[in-house]
């Protein structure tokens, strides 16, 4: 098995601080959407605002929950503000894009930490990973072929779950954040969480459908026998899997920073 490469020893009991949105007068804004030449001509309004191409203070994400995913995937860590335009749209404001601006300048924007997850992939067990990323949502691994179902082993922090001698059978398994809890993960499992690791099964030979495991948790998947296909969050690029590969999921050191227009008391609330 591979031992905790490059884990992070995290401090327990330690709260992060809160990103204060910046004290300079003019903030640099990059947006991001199909549709954000709608509202181009707002910032005439907010001098104070500029549009910019890179070294951005936020991104402005400007359409759905698929845009938020995908701009967290291209300017990842960079505080996001994803403003509803379109008819899916959980975790985007509502409020009319006017009125978030006004708000931004007016510094009455309220920022969270949502925490991502970070995957490496060891091509038959080997000890450099051929893929490296962080998910916001969930890293999804499903049968590479959809009359065969694959196989595969879980450890938890080096703790066999199914047992030694045995393996899981399914068309796969879902390792997911709280955020992500509430999109493919809810859809499977009819549930959310607020707290920690979850991890779903897809179809498979087990008698339960989940488990949530404390967020410090580390997880690594075997595929015994495939093939099988990795995929995370809405990325465009999906990673085939073979007989032998080893994933390793545990909490990323960086958290997402998303701006809502209010309170969020819990992650079921929209934004």
């Amino acid at each position: 098995m591979i031992n905790e490469v490059g884990a992070i020893k995290e401090k327990r009991g330690r709260k992060q601080k809160k990103r204060k949105i910046p004290d300079s007068p003019e903030k640099r804004i990059l947006l991001f959407g199909k549709d954000v030449k709608e509202i181009i001509p707002l910032f005439k309004n907010f001098p104070q605002l500029k549009i910019v191409q890179e070294n951005p203070d936020f991104v402005l994400s400007y359409g759905g929950d698929g845009t938020l995913l995908s701009a967290e995937y291209l300017y990842p860590h960079i505080p996001k503000i994803p403003v509803l335009k379109s008819l899916r749209g959980h975790r985007c404001i509502h409020h009319p894009p006017k009125e978030v601006l006004k708000r931004l300048t007016e510094d009455k924007l309220v920022p969270y930490r949502y925490m991502k997850l970070v995957c490496s992939v060891y091509p038959g067990g080997t000890t450099n990973p051929s893929h490296q990323f962080e998910a916001l949502n969930e890293v999804m691994v499903e049968k590479g072929k959809i009359n065969t179902a694959v196989r595969f082993k879980i450890w938890i922090d080096g703790i066999s779950y199914e047992g030694e001698d045995r393996d899981i059978l399914g068309d796969g398994f879902m390792i997911s954040t709280p955020f992500g809890s509430t999109a493919y993960f809810s859809n499977v499992t009819r549930g959310i969480f607020w707290n920690g690791i979850g991890i779903a099964f897809l179809a498979t030979s087990e008698a339960v459908t989940h488990m949530i495991l404390s967020e410090d948790t580390l997880v690594e998947v075997k595929i015994t026998r495939g093939p099988a296909v990795l995929a995370y969050d809405n990325a465009p690029e999906s990673i085939p899997l073979e007989e032998g590969d080893i994933l390793v999921v545990k909490k990323s050191p960086k958290d997402a920073i998303i701006y809502s227009c209010g309170v969020v008391h819990k992650l079921s609330e929209p934004f």
